[in-house]
């Protein structure tokens, strides 16, 4: 297993996870047991990192739960680190503008910056 602090991700995935993640406070760690995994998605507040509403405009980041890095999905080789993050807008200019990241702190300062530019492009 990779090396991990509060900071950042497991960085190798274990092949039994499936891609799938959980959070271990910010920290997300792989999770082959498909039902723990499940389980832990009944809240939503569990996964929202950050929801900033701009008049009618919704920006949402979210912990996917999946690696979204498709290239460790095709199991290329290096691994590059998962993408389990996402910052998404709904409505505006900017509707269905997206970024993804590793990690929770990437995530809440990718949704900052998707704010600005969704302020920008009023």
């Amino acid at each position: 297993m990779g090396k991990e602090a509060s900071h950042s991700i497991v960085i190798s995935m274990d092949s039994l996870s499936n891609g799938r993640y959980i959070l271990d406070g910010h920290v997300p760690v792989p999770e082959p047991d498909l039902l723990k995994w499940a389980k832990a998605f009944e809240d939503d507040a569990y996964r929202r990192v950050a929801k900033t509403d701009i008049g009618d405009i919704v920006v949402s980041t979210v912990f996917l739960g999946l690696d979204h890095n498709f290239r460790n999905i095709l199991q290329e080789v290096p691994r590059q680190n998962p993408l389990l993050f996402e910052t998404m807008v709904f409505g505006g200019p900017l509707d269905q503008e997206q970024d993804r990241y590793s990690t929770w702190e990437e995530a809440e300062k990718g949704h900052e910056a998707m704010v600005v530019r969704v302020k920008e492009n009023l």
